[in-house]
């Protein structure tokens, strides 16, 4: 048995066995990510799309996506590569793709304006070990590494990130206790102190979906965008609407004009919001 110390949960893995996020394990008695070079999508998207609106805008981004997630939420859009029963089926699916080659396919794609690798998809810091190793070769070649990102990670663990990616987008997805521990099934002080880190380190923008009657006040996206004016007024927030899909179909959409309201809310403190789904 063996100890992963790569978010809040610290989990205790038996030989060959998981930890929650169905990814990292231990072998040899050493807590490795068994998805290493696992890769269940790929695609060439606009940098818009991750979203980050004020990094290289205009430009294309090689996404790349393996399987699982240390979070558990039940509006997940890519519920089947992160925390369904169809991940064990995945596994067994997926592609291994070496960090040469990753990066190979992202020099290839430089003819149709890549700039780099966007680990996205699912939970890229789960498998850091591989971002890490795939983004020290695409900086000798001048490529960007980007990730989409949850952020519930010990910078001190996974903080060698740091100094090879060049942006990322961070879910804050909301600003309680309650809804992240009783709804994600994760620890927002975490995710706090992951953006915190990081926004020293690279460029940041933040996204917080808007689910009807979780997170939708005036008063928490207020202390929200309050707090992240604290790090810097400058950092982008992605507002975006919510739709009901896989274990949260108990509530409508996000009505659109309240994300456009909140969009006023979080502009009395940041300079940059940006509403997304709309």
């Amino acid at each position: 048995m063996a100890k992963c110390n790569v978010c809040y949960r610290h989990c205790d893995i038996e030989e060959g066995q998981y930890g929650f996020c169905t990814v990292r394990t231990c072998k040899d008695g050493v807590i490795c990510p068994e998805n290493y070079g696992k890769i269940t999508s790929i695609a060439l998207d606009p940098i818009e799309k991750k979203p980050l609106n004020r990094f290289y805008p205009g430009s294309y981004i090689l996404s790349v996506g393996s399987y699982g997630c240390n979070l558990r939420c039940p509006f997940c859009q890519n519920y089947q590569i992160s925390w369904s029963d169809e991940v064990d089926y995945i596994r067994q699916e997926a592609r291994y793709v070496d960090p040469i080659e990753l990066a190979r396919i992202a020099m290839e794609q430089r003819i149709n304006g890549n700039i780099g690798v966007a680990f996205t998809y699912n939970e890229p810091l789960i498998f850091y070990e591989y971002v890490l190793d795939t983004a020290k070769i695409l900086e000798k070649e001048d490529l960007k590494t980007v990730l989409i990102t949850n952020g519930m990670a010990d910078p001190s663990v996974v903080g060698n990130l740091f100094n090879h990616v060049h942006a990322m987008n961070i879910d804050l997805k909301g600003f309680t206790d309650r809804y992240y521990q009783n709804v994600l099934k994760g620890n927002r002080q975490m995710v706090m102190d992951f953006i915190s880190e990081a926004s020293h380190h690279c460029h940041v923008e933040l996204t917080t979906l808007i689910i009807p009657g979780e997170n939708d006040s005036d008063e928490e996206i207020r202390s929200l965008s309050k707090w992240i004016s604290t790090i810097s007024p400058d950092i982008p927030l992605h507002l975006s609407r919510f739709f009901p899909r896989f274990n949260m179909t108990d509530r409508d959409a996000t009505d659109v004009d309240l994300i456009y309201h909140l969009k006023d809310v979080a502009e009395e403190y940041l300079q940059y919001v940006y509403t997304g789904n709309c």
